[in-house]
């Protein structure tokens, strides 16, 4: 049983422990705040440019002259994966649940016979992956002296990917991220930017009139698209982020109380015990006597 002097020095440790935890949750829950509401004013627009983008799409079709990013390269051989986690951790099963989820479709890809390449972005899904993957890693994206996730960011994730689609480094190109559902909810998703998919638009009963042409306006918008849909997965990261935490250090300040509440009942029972044989002792000597 550990001594009295012992027992004081873990209870005032862990009391220490749950004051950095409750202000992480503090500091998680302000941030929490502002990436929610950049995620959601995102979501409007982010959904009207697909459903625009979808109207062109179906107009286009598969057509011969139709864009290279939303026809393909007419083969899904070769496959890049962006894997899109935090660059710092203590947010629960946030990165662990996005890197499962790539890590599957890697695998399952491997199993096919297709040839996979990863671009990672953020620190801690580089890690977990280049244990496994590591002949696989094409190059990395560091977010972690970005303090606020910008349009900017994702412009130049999308041009690195574009850049390499048009060298024909790859076929097909996914993104992998964690939508943000709630506090205690995130759901890593996967989405696929190259060649373009999108959802069949549904005022069917609108007709456009597209100047100059269907094909340059979707020549010209695609890779906007490709941007875009980088910058809504950031904005669905960064509060899937801080939500997680936020949870994951609720969590851990109630650990920690509970630990301190079992190590005081220890302590005192401890303690008691001490005086106890104490008074016997004294008993004795003066009954001795």
């Amino acid at each position: 049983m550990p001594n009295l002097s012992d027992l004081k020095n873990r209870i005032a440790s862990v009391k220490s422990t749950r004051k950095i935890t409750k202000a992480m949750q503090m500091v998680a829950s302000a941030k929490l705040r502002r990436a929610q509401d950049a995620a959601q004013a995102g979501r409007p627009y982010a959904e009207r440019f697909n459903a625009v983008m979808a109207g062109l799409a179906a107009s286009v079709g598969a057509s011969e002259g139709g864009p290279k990013l939303l026809t393909g390269t007419g083969s899904d051989q070769t496959q890049l994966l962006v894997v899109m986690t935090a660059e710092r951790g203590l947010c629960g099963g946030f990165n662990s649940n996005i890197v499962k989820l790539a890590r599957m479709a890697a695998k399952q890809l491997l199993a096919e016979g297709k040839t996979v390449k990863i671009l990672t972005v953020g620190k801690k899904g580089r890690e977990s992956l280049k244990r496994e993957f590591g002949t696989l890693l094409v190059d990395h994206v560091d977010l972690s002296d970005v303090k606020r996730v910008g349009y900017d960011n994702a412009s130049a994730i999308a041009q690195n990917v574009l850049h390499r689609f048009d060298a024909g480094e790859f076929d097909v190109a996914k993104i992998f991220y964690s939508e943000f559902g709630s506090i205690v909810n995130q759901i890593p998703t996967e989405l696929q930017v190259i060649p373009a998919k999108f959802e069949a638009a549904t005022d069917e009963g609108t007709v456009y009139d597209y100047e100059p042409s269907e094909e340059g306006i979707l020549a010209d918008l695609l890779p906007r698209s490709v941007a875009t849909q980088i910058f809504t997965a950031l904005l669905e990261n960064a509060a899937s982020e801080q939500g997680a935490r936020m949870s994951a250090m609720d969590n851990a300040t109630r650990n920690a109380g509970e630990m301190i509440d079992k190590l005081t009942i220890q302590y005192n029972r401890s303690r008691q015990a001490k005086i106890t044989n104490e008074l016997i002792e004294i008993i004795s000597g003066a009954e001795a006597l």
